[in-house]
């Protein structure tokens, strides 16, 4: 066989996303803040696609779930994303920005969630990784170790020289079963596949001119932004409540702008 990859299965319809009001923020706020990277992702998810199931979100495959995300942090923030990081060559602090658009991977319709790779005699039918895969590794485990744990949950078919899958005692014997190279081939067919799963900026130091690569988070940027904005909404509740005597829910139901303002006028 020569080395192929094609997909089958058409990817799941991704939910629609829709603006977080200010209660539903701190609400997911404080159900996830002590949560999983993972979790948190969900919990957000939840909350701002209506009808969409914790299951079916969990479904999604890595790159479709951090899209929905940067549709969401484009409502709530705008699509401007800023941020601070180190030169790795003179260790200088800069400040970046980039857009939500630049770093958006078009969606590909002939893409799948599952795929079949064909190489060196072997067919493995595999699908991409999702957030349930991640929660359900164990913790304390090596990273080479979790990604092999990882691939392992992916895996759906292997059909080879010598054996089939259902031939196999159990997934867990798939490395010794199957070549690195088909094993290495799957795994770039699945990047390429869903390559939103794995945003990487191409960042240069305008102070000594190095060029690097850095791995952009849209799960814990977000998650940091949320907890500014939601320590930023207690701060207004607090003084809103102190001086007028309303309650939560009456200051969380005003906008924004409103709020301000009551708050400009307390300040003077």
């Amino acid at each position: 066989m020569n080395e192929a990859a094609a997909p089958i299965f058409p990817p799941p319809t991704p939910p629609r996303v829709q603006p977080l009001s200010a209660s539903e923020l701190l609400c997911v706020w404080e159900r996830g803040r002590s949560a999983s990277p993972v979790e948190q992702a969900i919990f957000l998810l939840e909350s701002a696609c209506p009808g969409a199931t914790r299951e079916s979100i969990a479904e999604l495959s890595i790159g479709q779930r951090d899209a929905c995300l940067l549709e969401l942090r484009q409502i709530l923030f705008g699509r401007e994303l800023r941020g601070l990081t180190d030169c790795p060559g003179c260790g200088d602090r800069l400040e970046m920005t980039i857009l939500i658009s630049d770093i958006r991977v078009p969606p590909d319709a002939e893409s799948g969630t599952r795929l079949t790779i064909q190489r060196s005699g072997y067919e493995l039918g595999v699908r991409l990784p999702n957030s349930a895969d991640l929660l359900a590794l164990p913790t304390g485990e090596s990273l080479q170790a979790m990604g092999d744990m990882l691939f392992a949950r992916c895996v759906i078919s292997v059909a080879g020289p010598e054996h089939r899958l259902e031939d196999m005692q159990s997934v867990e014997r798939l490395a010794a079963n199957v070549p690195v190279e088909v094993v290495e081939a799957a795994i770039e067919a699945m990047g390429e596949a869903d390559r939103q799963a794995d945003v990487k900026l191409d960042l240069t130091c305008p102070i000594c001119g190095i060029k690097w690569k850095t791995t952009f988070d849209i799960v814990s940027y977000l998650w940091s932004e949320l907890r500014e904005q939601a320590m930023r909404l207690m701060r207004e509740v607090h003084l809103l409540a102190s001086a007028y005597g309303w309650g939560e829910s009456e200051i969380l139901a005003l906008s924004s702008w409103r709020r301000q303002f009551y708050i400009e006028v307390l300040s003077g």
